[in-house]
């Protein structure tokens, strides 16, 4: 484990780095950011973002919590995702959950966890709405694993209901929404081809927040 102290040696030899290839990285940095993606993910230690998608400072935009959950009730995350949308103007929005997640895990415990009774709840939620699928699954293993999936393709949708993503994508084409699955074990990222257009289009039935009276026209 490093030391703390460390951390700032660490720091130092990061930034001669990027002077040696680039004299303006920072200044460049300092001066805006433009990132083509929002990433929405864990906060497991063990989920480096930047460098699972080999990306660089400044080409993506983070938000991490617990079990990579989009609640509606959640400020923080529906402020992350209007700015980045309305702001930042990024082109894809990840979720990405990963196998192995402790917070996955512990919403399939009957178990009172306190305070993140209400936050895992989401996750049981997801449990509720998929249950015939997860039931049929007789392996404890290989269905907390599928409910990590289902989980994340449940963000990936409260990503799609938000007035900000549904707005943007009928005006200027862009964001499209994307469900991914980090493995631990091998390091490899499991695009679930979420099929953004179709998910759209559905919960637009009872989700339109555009305006465009899609709602209406369906039930007419």
């Amino acid at each position: 484990m490093t030391a703390y102290k460390e951390i700032f040696e660490n720091n130092k030899r990061w930034v001669a780095s990027k002077m040696a290839t680039d004299e303006e990285f920072f200044e460049k940095m300092a001066d805006s950011q433009k990132p083509a993606y929002l990433y929405i993910g864990c906060s497991d230690s063990r989920v480096p973002t930047n460098e699972i998608m080999g990306l660089e400072a400044g080409e993506v935009f983070v938000h991490r919590n617990i079990a990579n959950l989009v609640p509606n009730t959640d400020l923080n995350v529906m402020g992350v995702i209007n700015y980045a949308v309305v702001h930042l103007e990024v082109k894809h929005i990840i979720v990405c959950g990963h196998y192995n997640c402790g917070g996955v895990k512990a919403a399939m415990q009957a178990k009172d966890l306190g305070i993140l009774n209400p936050w895992l709840r989401n996750i049981r939620d997801v449990y509720r709405l998929h249950m015939d699928e997860l039931n049929a699954i007789t392996d404890e293993h290989t269905r907390y694993n599928r409910l990590v999936e289902l989980n994340t393709q449940e963000q990936c949708i409260n990503v799609i209901k938000t007035a900000a993503v549904q707005k943007s994508y009928v005006e200027k084409g862009f964001p499209t929404v994307h469900g991914w699955v980090y493995d631990l074990k091998n390091g490899m990222l499991k695009d679930l081809e979420i099929d953004f257009e179709g998910v759209l289009h559905e919960i637009q039935k009872i989700y339109d927040l555009t305006g465009s009276g899609l709602m209406q026209k369906d039930n007419d």
